[in-house]
């Protein structure tokens, strides 16, 4: 319990990175605000319906009503329901909060130093006195 990815004593480091790293990504997500934008497909301009992307993902549920074995169905219902997924993904506006500088270093250092802490905890202690005694 002790060994963390086959080195002696990495838990408590791990461990402590891991609470860093948790509260830095918490800390980051809570300062960034996600928008939905206007549907826009193929970059034809803003407002654009997306009723063209059902297309595929009803031509697939009206073949797997047919043949609930037909490939042919299943991938038009994968594909179409992956178009509306990636349109819907791809017109997100993400923005970063007005915060302090202080704040920034804050939730930056927690965040890149609990993960540093965990891939030190990962390393093998051997190496360090390898890589020492070879100088």
């Amino acid at each position: 319990m002790r060994d963390v990815g086959g080195t002696r004593g990495g838990l408590g480091l791990f461990l402590l990175g891991l609470a860093m790293a948790i509260a830095g990504g918490y800390l980051l997500m809570n300062q960034v605000t996600v928008h939905g934008g206007y549907w826009s497909f193929g970059g034809w301009g803003y407002g654009q319906s997306f009723g063209l992307t059902l297309l595929p993902l009803l031509a697939g549920i009206g073949f797997l009503f047919f043949d609930g074995k037909s490939p042919v169905g299943w991938v038009l219902t994968g594909a179409g329901g992956l178009i509306i997924v990636v349109g819907i993904i791809v017109n997100l506006q993400i923005h970063f909060q007005a915060t302090s500088l202080y704040n920034t270093l804050l939730i930056l250092g927690l965040l890149f130093g609990g993960l540093g802490l965990i891939f030190r905890s990962l390393r093998p202690t051997g190496s360090r006195s390898a890589a020492s005694s070879a100088t």
